[in-house]
């Protein structure tokens, strides 16, 4: 008979251990925190105990992590709001720069836009992007979290040097999908290597990309 003939008996009569119940009291089992010997029902207990705690941690997490996209939502909506409210149609650019400094911490943050109508062609966010920008815009098919490896896009930060890890937004009209091309680019740094890496995230980096090309397209 095989441990596996064993188990398979039990789970197939479950009244075994009521017919046989002084057995109960006579199999000892090493506890793997005391490292002492304590009885099945004792060890049954602490099973228990130790699924609880883990139940419980996995509950923590969640409401914490409930309370923290709460949070960022509650951010989302307050940008969003602050965009609309920009009625110069030349100051959208500087208030999406702006709005996203303030509302999510950002320390820099820059962007260009092309394809511009031509009352707006000499405006600063409208120029010095080079053709191997543009392409690299269009290939981001999401947005790209990363160590700055000499992008170009750090050039229209502020402070470049400073720019030690970088997300970059691709902006496209919004019914031209992820594969049409892209009118502009958001560039979020950081001199913290850790604040953009190539395993976190991208969803809600996207439905910032998503707000900001809306609100631009009221250039084009």
């Amino acid at each position: 008979m095989t441990e596996q003939d064993i188990a398979h008996y039990l789970r197939g009569n479950p009244a075994f251990f009521e017919r046989q119940a002084d057995l109960l009291a006579e199999i000892c089992l090493i506890s793997p925190h005391s490292r002492r010997t304590v009885s099945l029902q004792e060890r049954q207990a602490e099973l228990l105990r130790e699924k609880i705690r883990m139940l419980e941690g996995r509950l923590m997490e969640m409401i914490r992590h409930g309370g923290d996209n709460l949070a960022l939502s509650d951010k989302m909506l307050r940008w969003a709001r602050d965009l609309f409210l920009v009625e110069e149609e030349d100051r959208i650019p500087e208030a999406i720069v702006d709005t996203i400094q303030l509302q999510f911490a950002v320390p820099q943050v820059a962007i260009r836009v092309w394809d511009v109508d031509d009352a707006f062609a000499d405006e600063p966010w409208a120029q010095g992007v080079s053709e191997d920008a543009r392409l690299l815009a269009n290939s981001l098919r999401e947005p790209f979290c990363g160590v700055n490896s000499g992008f170009e896009a750090t050039q229209w930060l502020p402070h470049p040097t400073q720019a030690v890890s970088l997300a970059l937004l691709p902006l496209r009209g919004l019914d031209a999908g992820s594969n049409g091309p892209a009118f502009g680019m958001v560039v979020l740094a950081s001199p913290y290597a850790q604040r953009y890496t190539s395993t976190m995230g991208t969803d809600f980096l996207a439905r910032i990309a998503e707000v900001a090309s809306a609100a631009l397209s009221r250039l084009r």
